[in-house]
């Protein structure tokens, strides 16, 4: 399986020069790349012939762009099929339905990162402290915050510069072992599946019993709205106004920091205490394009958490299932009949059995049986289920996920054996 270890860097600053520069060159290879790319017709072959086609130009460019020889080979050539990559993802969202144009040159600004790709590396120990040796660049202190496995194989080092102007080195490792292989379905007791309801108010809600709060990023946002008035009032592009925005800039990093250590702690918490987890497959477009509550949204991070939990479910051999959220609100997890809900309304109260829950907690066991009917578990004599549908719900905070690393409770919540 391919994983990525992320590490800060140190470096000097007549490294930080040299690391610019060599990025700045990057970027303008880039732009002369995708101009030459436009250039070549799209009857000529595919998006990644033609990107390759540009790539082979490299030795003949290097004869009269003295720069270039400045710079490691492999890192030149991943920097021109980044072109491929882009181009690809802008395609991938054209079919989601976003209106999408063609690729522009990077600026210095947007221009961030570039990649020696299979060779050019190395860690070493020079001077009592460790140190990545980079080929025709320099030897950079690294902080290696936690080791790298033994039978890891470094594939790539990915070199990036944050906007607050620190440096990280992403690895790209892969390793010899296979992920462990996922239990089959008669053997999964249903205290080990669980569906997932995601929300705003209550980030999850779980057929467990859980709801896991939504993170608290007010004081985050009050700093970075002060940070941001500050800025407003600088001289565009003057020292200060410099110093201003990587302030503002840190306040951002931190906001991310800390959402995706909450996304990461929980998706993994997810995927090491169930063997089959379902979820919703939500499309946010609408949602982030829509004039209420948008800003909420896109700080909720649903489809990072799905894809999150995906990779870890993969990792932990658990069985991932995204279903259609339509109806999963409306309909009664228990006899199946629809209900009208505003949103407004929290509490689910079913007018033909008289079942009554938290409308989240019903949501999440619908998910949950359409995710078994997805997977083709059923009520069977080879493959029987046992659903629970929940007396009550504990509420873990957010603060508890993000300090300790998981959601578990100290004892688990209580759930009436009573057939769905």
């Amino acid at each position: 399986m391919n994983y990525n270890y992320r590490y800060r860097l140190t470096p000097t600053e007549s490294q930080r020069e040299t690391l610019d520069y060599h990025r700045d060159t990057c970027r303008q290879l880039y732009n002369h790349a995708l101009y030459r790319f436009n250039q070549i017709p799209e009857d000529e072959g595919t998006v990644k012939q033609r990107v390759r086609k540009v790539r082979d130009e490299l030795p003949d460019l290097k004869d009269w762009w003295d720069a270039l020889t400045d710079i490691y080979s492999k890192v030149l050539q991943p920097t021109v099929m980044r072109i491929a990559k882009n181009v690809n993802a802008l395609g991938e969202l054209k079919e989601q339905g976003y209106t999408v144009g063609e690729l522009r040159w990077k600026s210095p600004r947007e221009f961030r990162s570039f990649t020696y790709n299979q060779s050019g590396f190395e860690l070493d120990k020079k001077g009592g402290q460790t140190v990545l040796s980079l080929s025709k660049l320099a030897d950079i202190p690294i902080e290696l915050h936690r080791p790298i496995p033994e039978d890891a194989t470094v594939k790539e080092v990915t070199l990036k510069k944050e906007k607050t102007g620190e440096w990280f080195a992403i690895f790209g490792i892969e390793m010899d072992t296979e992920p462990p292989s996922k239990p089959p379905f008669s053997e999964i007791d249903a205290e080990n599946m669980v569906g997932i309801d995601v929300g705003i108010l209550k980030y999850a809600h779980d057929t467990d019993g859980t709801a896991v709060e939504s993170l608290d990023l007010s004081d985050e946002r009050d700093h970075l709205e002060r940070e941001q008035r500050n800025l407003s009032r600088k001289d565009y592009e003057s020292n200060n106004w410099e110093k201003q925005r990587r302030r503002v800039a840190e306040c951002y990093l931190r906001i991310k920091q800390k959402r995706r250590d909450f996304l990461h702690k929980l998706s993994a918490y997810y995927a090491r205490e169930y063997e089959i987890v379902a979820v919703e497959d939500l499309d946010t477009k609408e949602l982030l394009e829509s004039p209420g509550n948008s800003r909420n949204t896109a700080s909720a991070a649903w489809n990072t958490f799905t894809s999150m939990l995906e990779t870890k479910c993969e990792r932990e051999g658990t069985h991932f299932v995204e279903i259609n959220p339509a109806g999963t609100t409306k309909e009664c997890a228990s006899c199946g009949v629809e209900t009208e809900k505003p949103l407004w309304v929290r509490e689910h109260s079913c007018p033909a059995c008289g079942f009554e829950a938290d409308r989240d907690a019903n949501a999440a066991w619908n998910i949950l049986s359409c995710g078994l009917s997805k997977l083709g578990v059923g009520h069977s004599e080879e493959t029987p289920v046992e659903t629970a549908l929940p007396t009550g719900t504990t509420v873990v905070p957010a603060k508890r996920v993000v300090e300790p690393g998981s959601p578990c409770l100290t004892e688990p919540p209580t759930a009436a054996s009573r057939q769905g």
